[in-house]
C-alpha cells in the first residue's frame, strides 16, 4: 500500500494552525492532549479488550451493545479530548467480515490501537476500501471466501470502530493473558485475521 505521509502532516499541521489561529486551543494545550493520550495508547489495550471478550460472553455482548461502557469496565476510556468519541463495536464472524477505515481522514481509537499505521492515513487506503474491499485485503494477504460478506466502517470524529476479530481455532485452553498476545492492530482494524 503506497501512501503520501507528507500529505498528512502537511494537513495535519495546517488543521493544528487554524485551532490556534481561532483561540480553539494553544499549541500547549494541544501537545498537552497528545502527551495524555499516548502515555497509554497501545494496541495491547485493545488486544486487552478483545481477549476478554472472547473468554467473556456476558461482556462481549455488552462490548457490542455499548463500547464506552463495557471498555470502562476494564478501566479504560474513549474521552481523550474536549469531547468523547463513541466506540462502536463489530463481530468478525464466520458468514461476515468487518473492516474499519476513515474516508474523510484518518478517525482512529487512539487510545485502543496506538498511534494509527501509516498506511490507514493514506488516500490510496481511504479511497480504495470503499469501492473496493476484498481487493485491498487480499493486498493485506488477507483472502476472503466470496461467500463471506465484507462490510466496511466508516470513522468519524464522533464514532470510532473497533474490529472482534473471529477468535482463533484451537486456543479453547489458552489464557486471557495468552489470548492477548495473539490480537493485533491489523486484526483490530479487520484488514487481517488473527
Amino acid at each position: 500500500m503506497v501512501h503520501d505521509d507528507a500529505t498528512v502532516s502537511r494537513r495535519v499541521r495546517a488543521l493544528e494552525t487554524e485551532l490556534e489561529r481561532r483561540g480553539i486551543v494553544d499549541g500547549g494545550m494541544l501537545d498537552d492532549i497528545l502527551d495524555r493520550l499516548l502515555a497509554h495508547s497501545t494496541p495491547r489495550q485493545g488486544a486487552r479488550v478483545i481477549a476478554h471478550a472472547w473468554v467473556d460472553e456476558a461482556f462481549r455482548r455488552r462490548l457490542l451493545d455499548d463500547g464506552n461502557a463495557a471498555i470502562a469496565e476494564l478501566g479504560l476510556s474513549m474521552s481523550h479530548g474536549p469531547a468523547p468519541q463513541r466506540l462502536r463495536v463489530v463481530e468478525n464472524t464466520e458468514r461476515v467480515h468487518n473492516v474499519v477505515v476513515c474516508t474523510l481522514c484518518s478517525c482512529y481509537p487512539i487510545s485502543l490501537l496506538g498511534p494509527s499505521p501509516s498506511w490507514y492515513k493514506s488516500e490510496s487506503y481511504r479511497s480504495r476500501v470503499v469501492r473496493w474491499p476484498r481487493e485491498v485485503l487480499a493486498e493485506f494477504g488477507l483472502e476472503l471466501s466470496v461467500k463471506v460478506e465484507i462490510r466496511v466502517w466508516d470513522a468519524s470524529a464522533e464514532t470510532r470502530y473497533l474490529v472482534i476479530p473471529g477468535r482463533p481455532v484451537g486456543t479453547e485452553n489458552a489464557t486471557e493473558d495468552g489470548l492477548s498476545a495473539l490480537v493485533t492492530r491489523a486484526g483490530m482494524i479487520g484488514t487481517a485475521a488473527v
